[in-house]
C-alpha cells in the first residue's frame, strides 16, 4: 500500500497553514478582521501623525494593483489587492518561494519521487497555497464587508437626519465601525481632510474593493451631489434593499446547501475513488495501460468531469 499521496496532502496542508502562521508572526493582531478595533484607529493610537497612518493605509491598498500587469502574477495580485494583504508584491513572491523550497525539502525527506518530479510538485504546491489563501483572505474579506455595509448605511442615514454633513457621518461610521469597512472610511474621511474629493475616494474604494452595494451607495451620492434631494431618504431606501437583498442570498444558501454539497461529493468521489484504489492496489489499471484507448478514455473522463463541475456550479450559483 502506497502512502504517497497522503503524504503530499499533508505537506500541502502544512504548507497552506504555514503561509498564515508567517503573516501573523510578521504583523501581528492588527491584521485580523475580527478586531475590535480598526486598523486605522489601532495606528492612531498608538501616536503616530495621521497622515502617515493614511501614506501607509494607501500604500498598503495599491500595492498590488500596480503589479496586476505581470503575468505570473496576475492573479496573486489581484486577489491580494481584494483581501488588503499587507504584504508587499517582493514579499509575496519570497513567502511563495520559501513555501515551494519547504515542499521539497519535505518531499525529499518523506517521499521517494524523482527530482523533476519534486521541482514541479514544489513548486505548484508554494504558488497553489499561496493563491488558495489569498482568495480565502480576499472572500472573507468581502464577505464581511458586505454583512457590515447595511449598519454602516443606517448610521451614515441617522447622522444625516441629526444634521451632520456626509463628510462627519462618513467620519463616524470610521470611528464606530470594525474592519474592514472601518478603515476603508476612515481613508475617505482622512482623504477628504486632505483635500481630496469625498465622491472621488468613494468611487476609488468601490472599485477596489468590487461589492454592488457599495457601487450602488456610490451611485446614489453621486447623483445626489449633482441633481440635489434628500440624501437622508435616498440613503435609507439604499440600506433596506441592501438588507433585503443580504437576508434573501442567505436564504437562498440555506435552500441550496444540500444541492451544492451534492455538487461537491459528485465532483470529488470519481478523484477520491481513483486514489484510493491506486493506494490500495496500484497495480489495478494495469491490464489496460497498454490499450490504446486507454489515454483517449481517461482524457474523455477528465473533460465529463469539468463539465460535471461546471453544470453543478450553475445549478446552484443563484444570483440575487
Amino acid at each position: 500500500m502506497s502512502f504517497e499521496p497522503f503524504i503530499y496532502a499533508i505537506i500541502f496542508v502544512g504548507v497552506l497553514l504555514m503561509v498564515e502562521g508567517i503573516y501573523l508572526v510578521i504583523f501581528g493582531k492588527s491584521v485580523r478582521l475580527e478586531g475590535k478595533v480598526n486598523r486605522r484607529l489601532e495606528l492612531l493610537e498608538k501616536g503616530e501623525d495621521p497622515e502617515e497612518v493614511l501614506n501607509t493605509l494607501r500604500r498598503e491598498r495599491e500595492q498590488h494593483r500596480e503589479s496586476i500587469s505581470l503575468p505570473i502574477l496576475a492573479p496573486l495580485s489581484a486577489k491580494a489587492a481584494q483581501a488588503n494583504i499587507a504584504f508587499t508584491p517582493a514579499a509575496l513572491v519570497m513567502v511563495m518561494v520559501f513555501l515551494g523550497v519547504m515542499s521539497f525539502v519535505m518531499m525529499t525527506f518523506f517521499t521517494g519521487a524523482t527530482l523533476p518530479i519534486r521541482l514541479g510538485v514544489s513548486t505548484v504546491m508554494g504558488y497553489g497555497a499561496v493563491f488558495i489563501w489569498l482568495s480565502n483572505k480576499a472572500k472573507a474579506r468581502i464577505s464581511l464587508f458586505e454583512e457590515q455595509l447595511p449598519d454602516a448605511v443606517e448610521l451614515i442615514v441617522r447622522s444625516l437626519r441629526v444634521g451632520h454633513p456626509f463628510s462627519s457621518a462618513i467620519n463616524i461610521v470610521a470611528q464606530e465601525m470594525p474592519d474592514p469597512l472601518g478603515s476603508e472610511f476612515g481613508m475617505i474621511a482622512d482623504e477628504s481632510t486632505y483635500g481630496m474629493d469625498v465622491n472621488e475616494s468613494l468611487a476609488k474604494m468601490a472599485e477596489r474593493v468590487n461589492v454592488q452595494d457599495l457601487m450602488f451607495l456610490t451611485v446614489a451620492v453621486n447623483i445626489q451631489s449633482t441633481s440635489g434631494g434628500n440624501l437622508a431618504e435616498i440613503l435609507d431606501g439604499l440600506g433596506k434593499v441592501i438588507r433585503s437583498r443580504f437576508k434573501l442570498f442567505r436564504r437562498v444558501r440555506a435552500i441550496t446547501a444540500e444541492a451544492r454539497w451534492s455538487g461537491w461529493f459528485l465532483s470529488i468521489f470519481p478523484l477520491l475513488a481513483i486514489v484510493l484504489i491506486n493506494v490500495m492496489q496500484p497495480d489495478y489499471y494495469a491490464a489496460v495501460k497498454e490499450s490504446p484507448y486507454f489515454v483517449p478514455a481517461a482524457v474523455a473522463v477528465g473533460v465529463l468531469l469539468l463539465i460535471n463541475v461546471i453544470f453543478m456550479r450553475i445549478m446552484v450559483n443563484i444570483k440575487v
